[in-house]
């Protein structure tokens, strides 16, 4: 598929001719290999006593609007003592953004608590994403993943390409999340949308290393249909394990059969993109 054009991906109807020009770059930069993230989910305003029964996480994440610096922290503080050595990441910069101090001051409190990484910008939605970054990773924060909050169908192009352009400016982005974290009421996307984007995004921002899809938003087909298209990344797999439905039904199980069965190799990871060994 060399030679495919950007704008050839949005405006050709042919969507198998799509996907296969990212599944090209896809394959140039990965091979099969294929990452996850294990994430147990907890909300900051409901903290739990202990860590659930049947849990194995890569990464615990703080989720929720803080009402205040003083939550966060506490928070954070609760949410490292619960993990252990698992990896605390929380919140996104807009959620943090949202708070009355600066943002570096809000980093430099949380990273003291025990944060190790903010999970991710919205590159279409934070207030002055360049500077956002700078503050975040100033603190000694990791961030790792650009994300979009919402998009218009006319604006597909210019975010992948504000991506591509923060990386080349700041460097330091593992991975991007093209699509949308909230549906827009007025131009809601649909699977085809969402699979012309993802090879979008992987054409376009080349210089950023995996193109990430979301499990829980997007659930199981939608994940697979991406890995096929150029995503090479799925974030906030469930860490718990009911135990209702037996191994071979479990989370992981099933995560792992996902990218087999899209013929790839599936590579846990944890919340720092490290190769996580369980």
């Amino acid at each position: 598929m060399e030679g495919v054009t950007p704008h050839q991906i949005l405006e050709n109807p042919d969507l198998i001719a799509a996907g296969m020009a990212g599944d090209d770059v896809r394959r140039r930069m990965h091979g099969a290999r294929t990452t996850f993230v294990r994430v147990l989910e907890i909300h900051v305003d409901a903290l739990p006593p202990t860590l659930p029964l049947r849990v194995s996480a890569g990464e615990v994440r703080l989720v929720g609007h803080p009402s205040s610096l003083g939550a966060a922290v506490a928070a954070v503080r609760a949410a490292a003592t619960l993990a252990g050595t698992i990896p605390v990441t929380g919140f996104s910069v807009l959620d943090l953004q949202g708070l009355e101090e600066p943002l570096a001051d809000v980093c430099a409190a949380l990273r003291a608590a025990g944060l190790i990484a903010v999970t991710h910008l919205q590159i279409d939605a934070a207030t002055s994403p360049h500077d956002a970054t700078r503050a975040v990773r100033s603190a000694g924060l990791l961030l790792g993943t650009i994300s979009v909050q919402v998009i218009g169908q006319d604006e597909r192009l210019a975010i992948c390409e504000r991506a591509s352009e923060l990386q080349a400016m700041l460097g330091g982005f593992r991975a991007f999340a093209p699509l949308p974290r909230t549906l827009s009421v007025t131009q809601p996307t649909t699977g085809y949308d969402d699979a012309r984007m993802i090879a979008l995004a992987r054409v376009v921002a080349t210089n950023i290393a995996s193109i990430q899809v979301d499990w829980q938003l997007y659930g199981p087909k939608m994940a697979q249909v991406a890995l096929t298209v150029g995503a090479d990344d799925v974030d906030n797999v469930s860490a718990v394990d009911p135990g209702v439905l037996g191994t071979r039904r479990s989370p992981l199980e099933e995560i792992k059969g996902n990218i087999r069965a899209a013929g790839l190799e599936a590579v846990e990871r944890d919340g720092l993109f490290t190769e996580r060994q369980v």
